[in-house]
């Protein structure tokens, strides 16, 4: 897999001063081995057979040491770097293969960790809602929780643009409210009044106002009548007969409200309840609260209210997710909290939620695991070459080194052999 953007460093966290170490000293005590082996060899040859049989026997261990330590050396080496800066051919194997090892990782880890039977498989044996419920039964985590769905809620309302949603809110509630029919709605309202006789106690407290206003403006009306009282009829009879008039209204008033039973009273009642029985029935009724209902949303103050609208409940959401003694973040952190425990203890939560978290683990690695393995390819891709041998070499490279010794050894104990076998027959 190959990538135009520029080779990317590796996390430095890769970079460990320790295992830098152990990779040094082992390589030491790979090339002491090859050295020491290498000064026998000197040593044998300097000898000569001269020295005894037995010069013969270290020499060709010696020799098959050097030969295994450098076969070895360059095959560890190769895999990282050309061996002393030679273009060998097949040597450098990490540098050259860097893109093909980081597609073939990702299509491994794809095919081989990222199946939906492995992570079904893994998923049946963790509790999942038992998990799920006891991180968020985390003393302070329902609190902590709300406060974030809060700064979420701030920062979702930031992307908005209330110029768009404002008049988009405002014509959605206009349809609406248009759409509604009124009739139904009115009908349905002025029957619960009047089930619960609340009629009856609107008609008292109108009778009781309508009293203190006449008597508030006793004065006003009195100079009314005097104006219109020819001018020939005495002030005396004027008063007189607006005393008359005025008790009697105030008396009547007086005994329609403190009497339930009072004709009025039930005259009243029987025309509301054959005005709600119209507006359920008499399409002509109902027409004309809805002509009311138009004329009413057709209002410049009521226009101007749907238009606030957005504005106002965005202001008001905003300020009480931010507050944290709103109800708004109360409400929510109880929401956690009651959701904590029926995931600890509801069998019929428990249940739905580790069935669908086995479907929904299922459907993201279908979905996504590709994506992933190509993350994997295309990240190992913009790796630098030369960063990426040496990273790779600084994980296990000391290993590797455990190769060079084994050469050395097991290529001088096999020289030994050999030379052994090579005496006996000779």
């Amino acid at each position: 897999m190959s990538s135009s953007s520029p080779p990317a460093p590796l996390a430095a966290s890769l970079d460990d001063p320790e295992r830098a170490r152990d990779l040094a000293r082992m390589k030491r005590l790979a090339t002491g081995l090859f050295v020491l082996a290498a000064a026998v060899f000197l040593g044998c040859v300097l000898l000569g057979e001269e020295a005894g049989a037995w010069v013969g026997y270290v020499r060709a261990t010696a020799e098959a040491s050097m030969v295994g330590a450098l076969a070895d050396w360059f095959a560890v080496t190769a895999i990282f770097r050309h061996p002393m800066r030679l273009p060998i051919p097949h040597t450098a194997i990490i540098p050259r293969k860097k893109d093909q090892i980081g597609a073939s990782l990702g299509t491994f880890v794809q095919q081989n960790f990222l199946t939906r039977s492995v992570v079904e498989e893994k998923l049946t044996t963790i509790d999942v809602p038992g998990r799920l419920g006891a991180f968020l039964a985390a003393p302070g985590r329902a609190e902590r929780l709300a406060g974030d769905a809060g700064a979420l809620l701030h920062s979702v309302a930031g992307l908005l643009k209330d110029d768009d949603l404002r008049p988009a809110v405002a014509d959605l509630v206009d349809r609406r409210l248009h759409a509604t029919p009124a009739a139904p709605v009115v009908a349905r309202t002025l029957e619960l009044v009047v089930d619960g006789d609340r009629h009856q106690e609107v008609l008292s407290a109108a009778l009781r106002g309508l009293a203190r206003f006449l008597e508030d403006n006793r004065v006003v009306f009195r100079a009314q009548l005097g104006d219109a009282s020819p001018a020939w009829v005495p002030d005396w009879v004027d008063d007189r007969v607006f005393d008359r008039v005025f008790s009697g209204v105030q008396v009547f008033l007086a005994e329609v409200g403190d009497d339930p039973r009072h004709e009025l009273r039930r005259v009243y009642d029987a025309r509301l309840r054959r005005y709600v029985h119209a507006l359920r029935t008499d399409p002509a009724t109902a027409a004309r609260v809805e002509e009311l209902k138009a004329e009413l949303l057709d209002h410049p103050a009521v226009r101007t209210w749907s238009g606030s609208l957005w504005t106002t409940l965005k202001d008001a959401a905003l300020a009480a997710a931010a507050d944290p003694g709103s109800a708004l973040r109360a409400r929510l952190a109880g929401m956690v909290r009651e959701g904590a425990g029926l995931l600890q203890t509801d069998p019929r939560v428990r249940e739905l939620v580790q069935r669908h978290a086995h479907g929904a683990a299922g459907y993201l690695v279908e979905r996504f695991s590709g994506d992933l393995a190509d993350l994997v390819g295309s990240t190992v891709a913009r790796w630098d070459t030369e960063e990426t041998s040496r990273r790779i070499e600084l994980q296990v490279g000391r290993d590797l080194q455990f190769i060079r010794i084994n050469g050395t050894v097991v290529g001088g104990l096999a020289g030994l052999v050999i030379y052994t076998v090579a005496q006996l027959l000779g």
